[in-house]
């Protein structure tokens, strides 16, 4: 990669002289003319092409959330013929199924200490063994037990990945582009979540049925798992190719390493001060260890980590994820073939890719708030509408069926379900749980807050085969009292960070019924 290559044409407004390149850091006398007119004619129509690297990189470090994605969903397809094959009850395919977030919140508890020991590149490539191994473990699995122990060996690469992916990205990128490089992990988890059950209704149609054999003597099923050995494979390729972290070099006294990664990354910028930049946020880090506790006066805890951490136990309590991995078997169940059901489940996954677009670019257009709101709205309605229309179904000679037209209405309100989602809470949690925290505790309270969105996670998806054998109106019914206790939550307990400095940001807990500040005389005099 040639840093050096257009470096003056491409240097952006504003960039000091310590972003130049090697070659034009010290031109001569007559160069310097030739050089200060050339910048001059050049600069303001061109992106720089750290731009290019950047993205590139960020692209790169995110193919950890295609693996979260895709690891955690590709299990969908499969869960009839595993239950069929190894007579699971509901229960026992409950947790079949779940097992892999209890392993994801022990790799996320570990993550970031190893990511800070041993940095980003190891524990992304320790990741990418794990998903191998899991990936051909479960494909060839011969019990429950057997299954279960590679589905948490599993969880733990995508708790891994769910940690390093995001730091990674945000270390990577310069401040400009941090917040839109950030959304990147989200819209992979999303990409991931579509090639899985793309893949599965691939094997399950070719083969003729997820229990019927494919290649080899193997039933679609494993192959199933058994493809996501591929990128796995490639996110090790991918890790063994990117630069280590520069914050990771700088916190381990390589600041001469992290200098040559951000010339070689970012050519154009201000290398100087994004190495101060760094080791003023390690000595915050520091001083936080020191000094941050998450103690007080509600339950033992601050009142602003329990807004976090109820966030994100709404955000999986609306039941986000029996869709994404119950779905083909819950179209089935109520009279879809199953391989209309693996088409339905492909569908939504690509709605869920469009509307966290639409979220990414809207957040910082209107706000938090009101997205967030908006977003309960969608959810408690059609939930409520997928509630009734499961009271209407009938069984016939055993089988579950939705009669006239409440097949219909229940697969546009799961859709609309998940395009409300996905518009909202999906991806809006996750830059509220990045601003609302202070400095001394965020670390801290962040990973609280991602250790009860597992836990809530599995408790969700653990309980919905039971819950659904006994009623499936009720189960949706549960859900969306959530959604509507989610909106009650953020009407009083949310503040609004859209515009605001980190900063201003984390010291905000707003009076009840607050919304968004708007322009006051009492706020101009403040600022």
């Amino acid at each position: 990669m040639d840093s050096t290559r257009g470096a003056r044409a491409e240097e952006p407004i504003g960039v000091g002289s310590s972003g130049c390149s090697p070659a034009t850091a010290h031109p001569t006398t007559g160069e310097a003319a030739m050089t200060e007119t050339t910048e001059k004619t050049t600069t303001e129509p061109i992106k720089p092409s750290t731009n290019r690297k950047v993205i590139a990189l960020a692209i790169a470090g995110a193919f950890g959330g295609f693996l979260f994605g895709f690891d955690s969903s590709v299990i969908n397809g499969a869960v009839e013929a595993i239950t069929g094959q190894f007579g699971l009850t509901e229960a026992l395919t409950g947790f079949a199924v779940a097992s892999a977030l209890l392993g994801a919140a022990t790799g996320a508890f570990l993550g970031g200490r190893l990511a800070d020991r041993f940095g980003r590149i190891p524990v992304m490539l320790i990741g990418a063994i794990v998903f191998f191994a899991s990936s051909v473990g479960s494909g060839l699995a011969f019990n429950v037990v057997d299954l279960i122990v590679w589905r948490v060996l599993g969880g733990i690469g995508i708790g891994l990945a769910s940690v390093v992916a995001p730091a990674y990205i945000a270390e990577i990128s310069p401040r400009q582009m941090r917040g839109r490089l950030g959304s990147l992990q989200q819209l992979a988890i999303t990409i991931g979540i579509f090639a899985a059950l793309l893949s599965d209704a691939v094997f399950a149609t070719t083969a003729g049925g997820a229990s019927e054999m494919f290649w080899w003597g193997l039933e679609a099923w494993r192959w199933m798992f058994l493809v996501s050995a591929i990128p796995a494979l490639i996110y090790g390729v991918i890790a063994l190719l990117l630069p280590e972290s520069p914050r990771y070099l700088v916190l381990h006294d390589k600041e001469q390493k992290a200098r040559e990664v951000l010339v070689r990354v970012w050519p154009n910028g201000d290398v100087d001060r994004e190495i101060r930049d760094m080791k003023a946020s390690i000595e915050d880090d520091v001083k936080a260890k020191r000094t941050g506790s998450l103690r007080g006066p509600v339950l033992g805890l601050k009142p602003i980590v329990w807004v976090g951490i109820i966030l994100s136990v709404f955000q999986q309590f609306v039941g986000i994820n029996v869709i994404f991995y119950y779905s083909t078997t819950l179209w089935s169940a109520v009279g879809f073939e199953e391989s209309s059901s693996l088409a339905i489940s492909v569908a939504t996954s690509v709605t869920n890719i469009l509307v966290t677009l639409v979220a990414i670019a809207l957040v910082d257009r209107i706000g938090r708030r009101p997205i967030l709101l908006t977003g309960s709205i969608g959810m408690t309605v059609s939930l409520a509408a997928m509630a009734v229309a499961f009271s209407q179904s009938v069984t016939t000679d055993g089988e579950l069926a939705l009669p006239g037209a409440w097949g219909p209405i229940a697969l546009v309100a799961a859709n609309v379900f998940v395009i409300s989602f996905g518009a909202s809470w999906g991806p809006v949690v996750w830059v509220l749980l990045g601003e609302i925290f202070p400095n001394t505790i965020r670390a801290k309270a962040l990973g609280l807050a991602a250790a009860a969105q597992w836990i809530a996670n599995f408790l969700i998806t653990v309980t919905f085969p039971p819950m659904s054998a006994w009623s499936l109106p009720l189960t949706y019914g549960m859900y969306a009292l959530f959604a509507g206790l989610s909106f009650l939550f953020v009407l009083t307990k949310v503040p609004e960070t859209n515009g605001m400095s980190l900063d201003e940001a984390n010291t905000l807990l707003p009076n009840k019924n607050a919304a968004k500040p708007k322009p006051q005389p009492k706020a101009k005099a403040r600022r």
